[in-house]
């Protein structure tokens, strides 16, 4: 299947520089004043082209002997929203530059958190072209 520009753009290693492994720590730390308490890690993710913009994830994993599925992670986009250490403005900011826009001119949404499985919960980030 041929790639599409924008997943020429949005690589693995392009998307771990806009948000790095090690903020799933420092958003654990900020939560819970330890790393270690800290259930699953957060990557985001490129999932593809939409009719006026582009689809991403932020990916929570569960880490090794904890339980995401007992952790609260359907309210996590209103905190996400909001954090300083998840930087949503930022990340949009950081996605804004890749594309050669001015940051403006992207609005963004979070969408309500999907179970993938008991592993695996997503949150969708929307970004449209304004």
């Amino acid at each position: 299947m041929p790639t599409t520009s924008s997943e020429r753009i949005f690589t693995p290693q392009r998307l771990a520089a806009m948000f790095p492994p090690e903020r799933a720590d420092a958003f654990f730390d900020a939560l819970y004043g330890d790393a270690e308490d800290g259930a699953y890690d957060i990557a985001l993710a490129f999932e593809g082209e939409q009719a006026n913009g582009l689809e991403f994830s932020f990916q929570l994993t569960q880490r090794p002997g904890h339980c995401l599925a007992c952790n609260l992670t359907y309210g996590l986009p209103q905190v996400f929203e909001r954090h300083p250490v998840i930087d949503l403005p930022g990340v949009v900011a950081k996605i804004a530059d890749a594309l050669n826009k001015a940051e403006g001119a992207l609005q963004w949404r979070l969408l309500p958190t999907r179970e993938m499985s008991r592993t695996l919960h997503v949150i969708p980030l929307l970004v449209t072209f304004g």
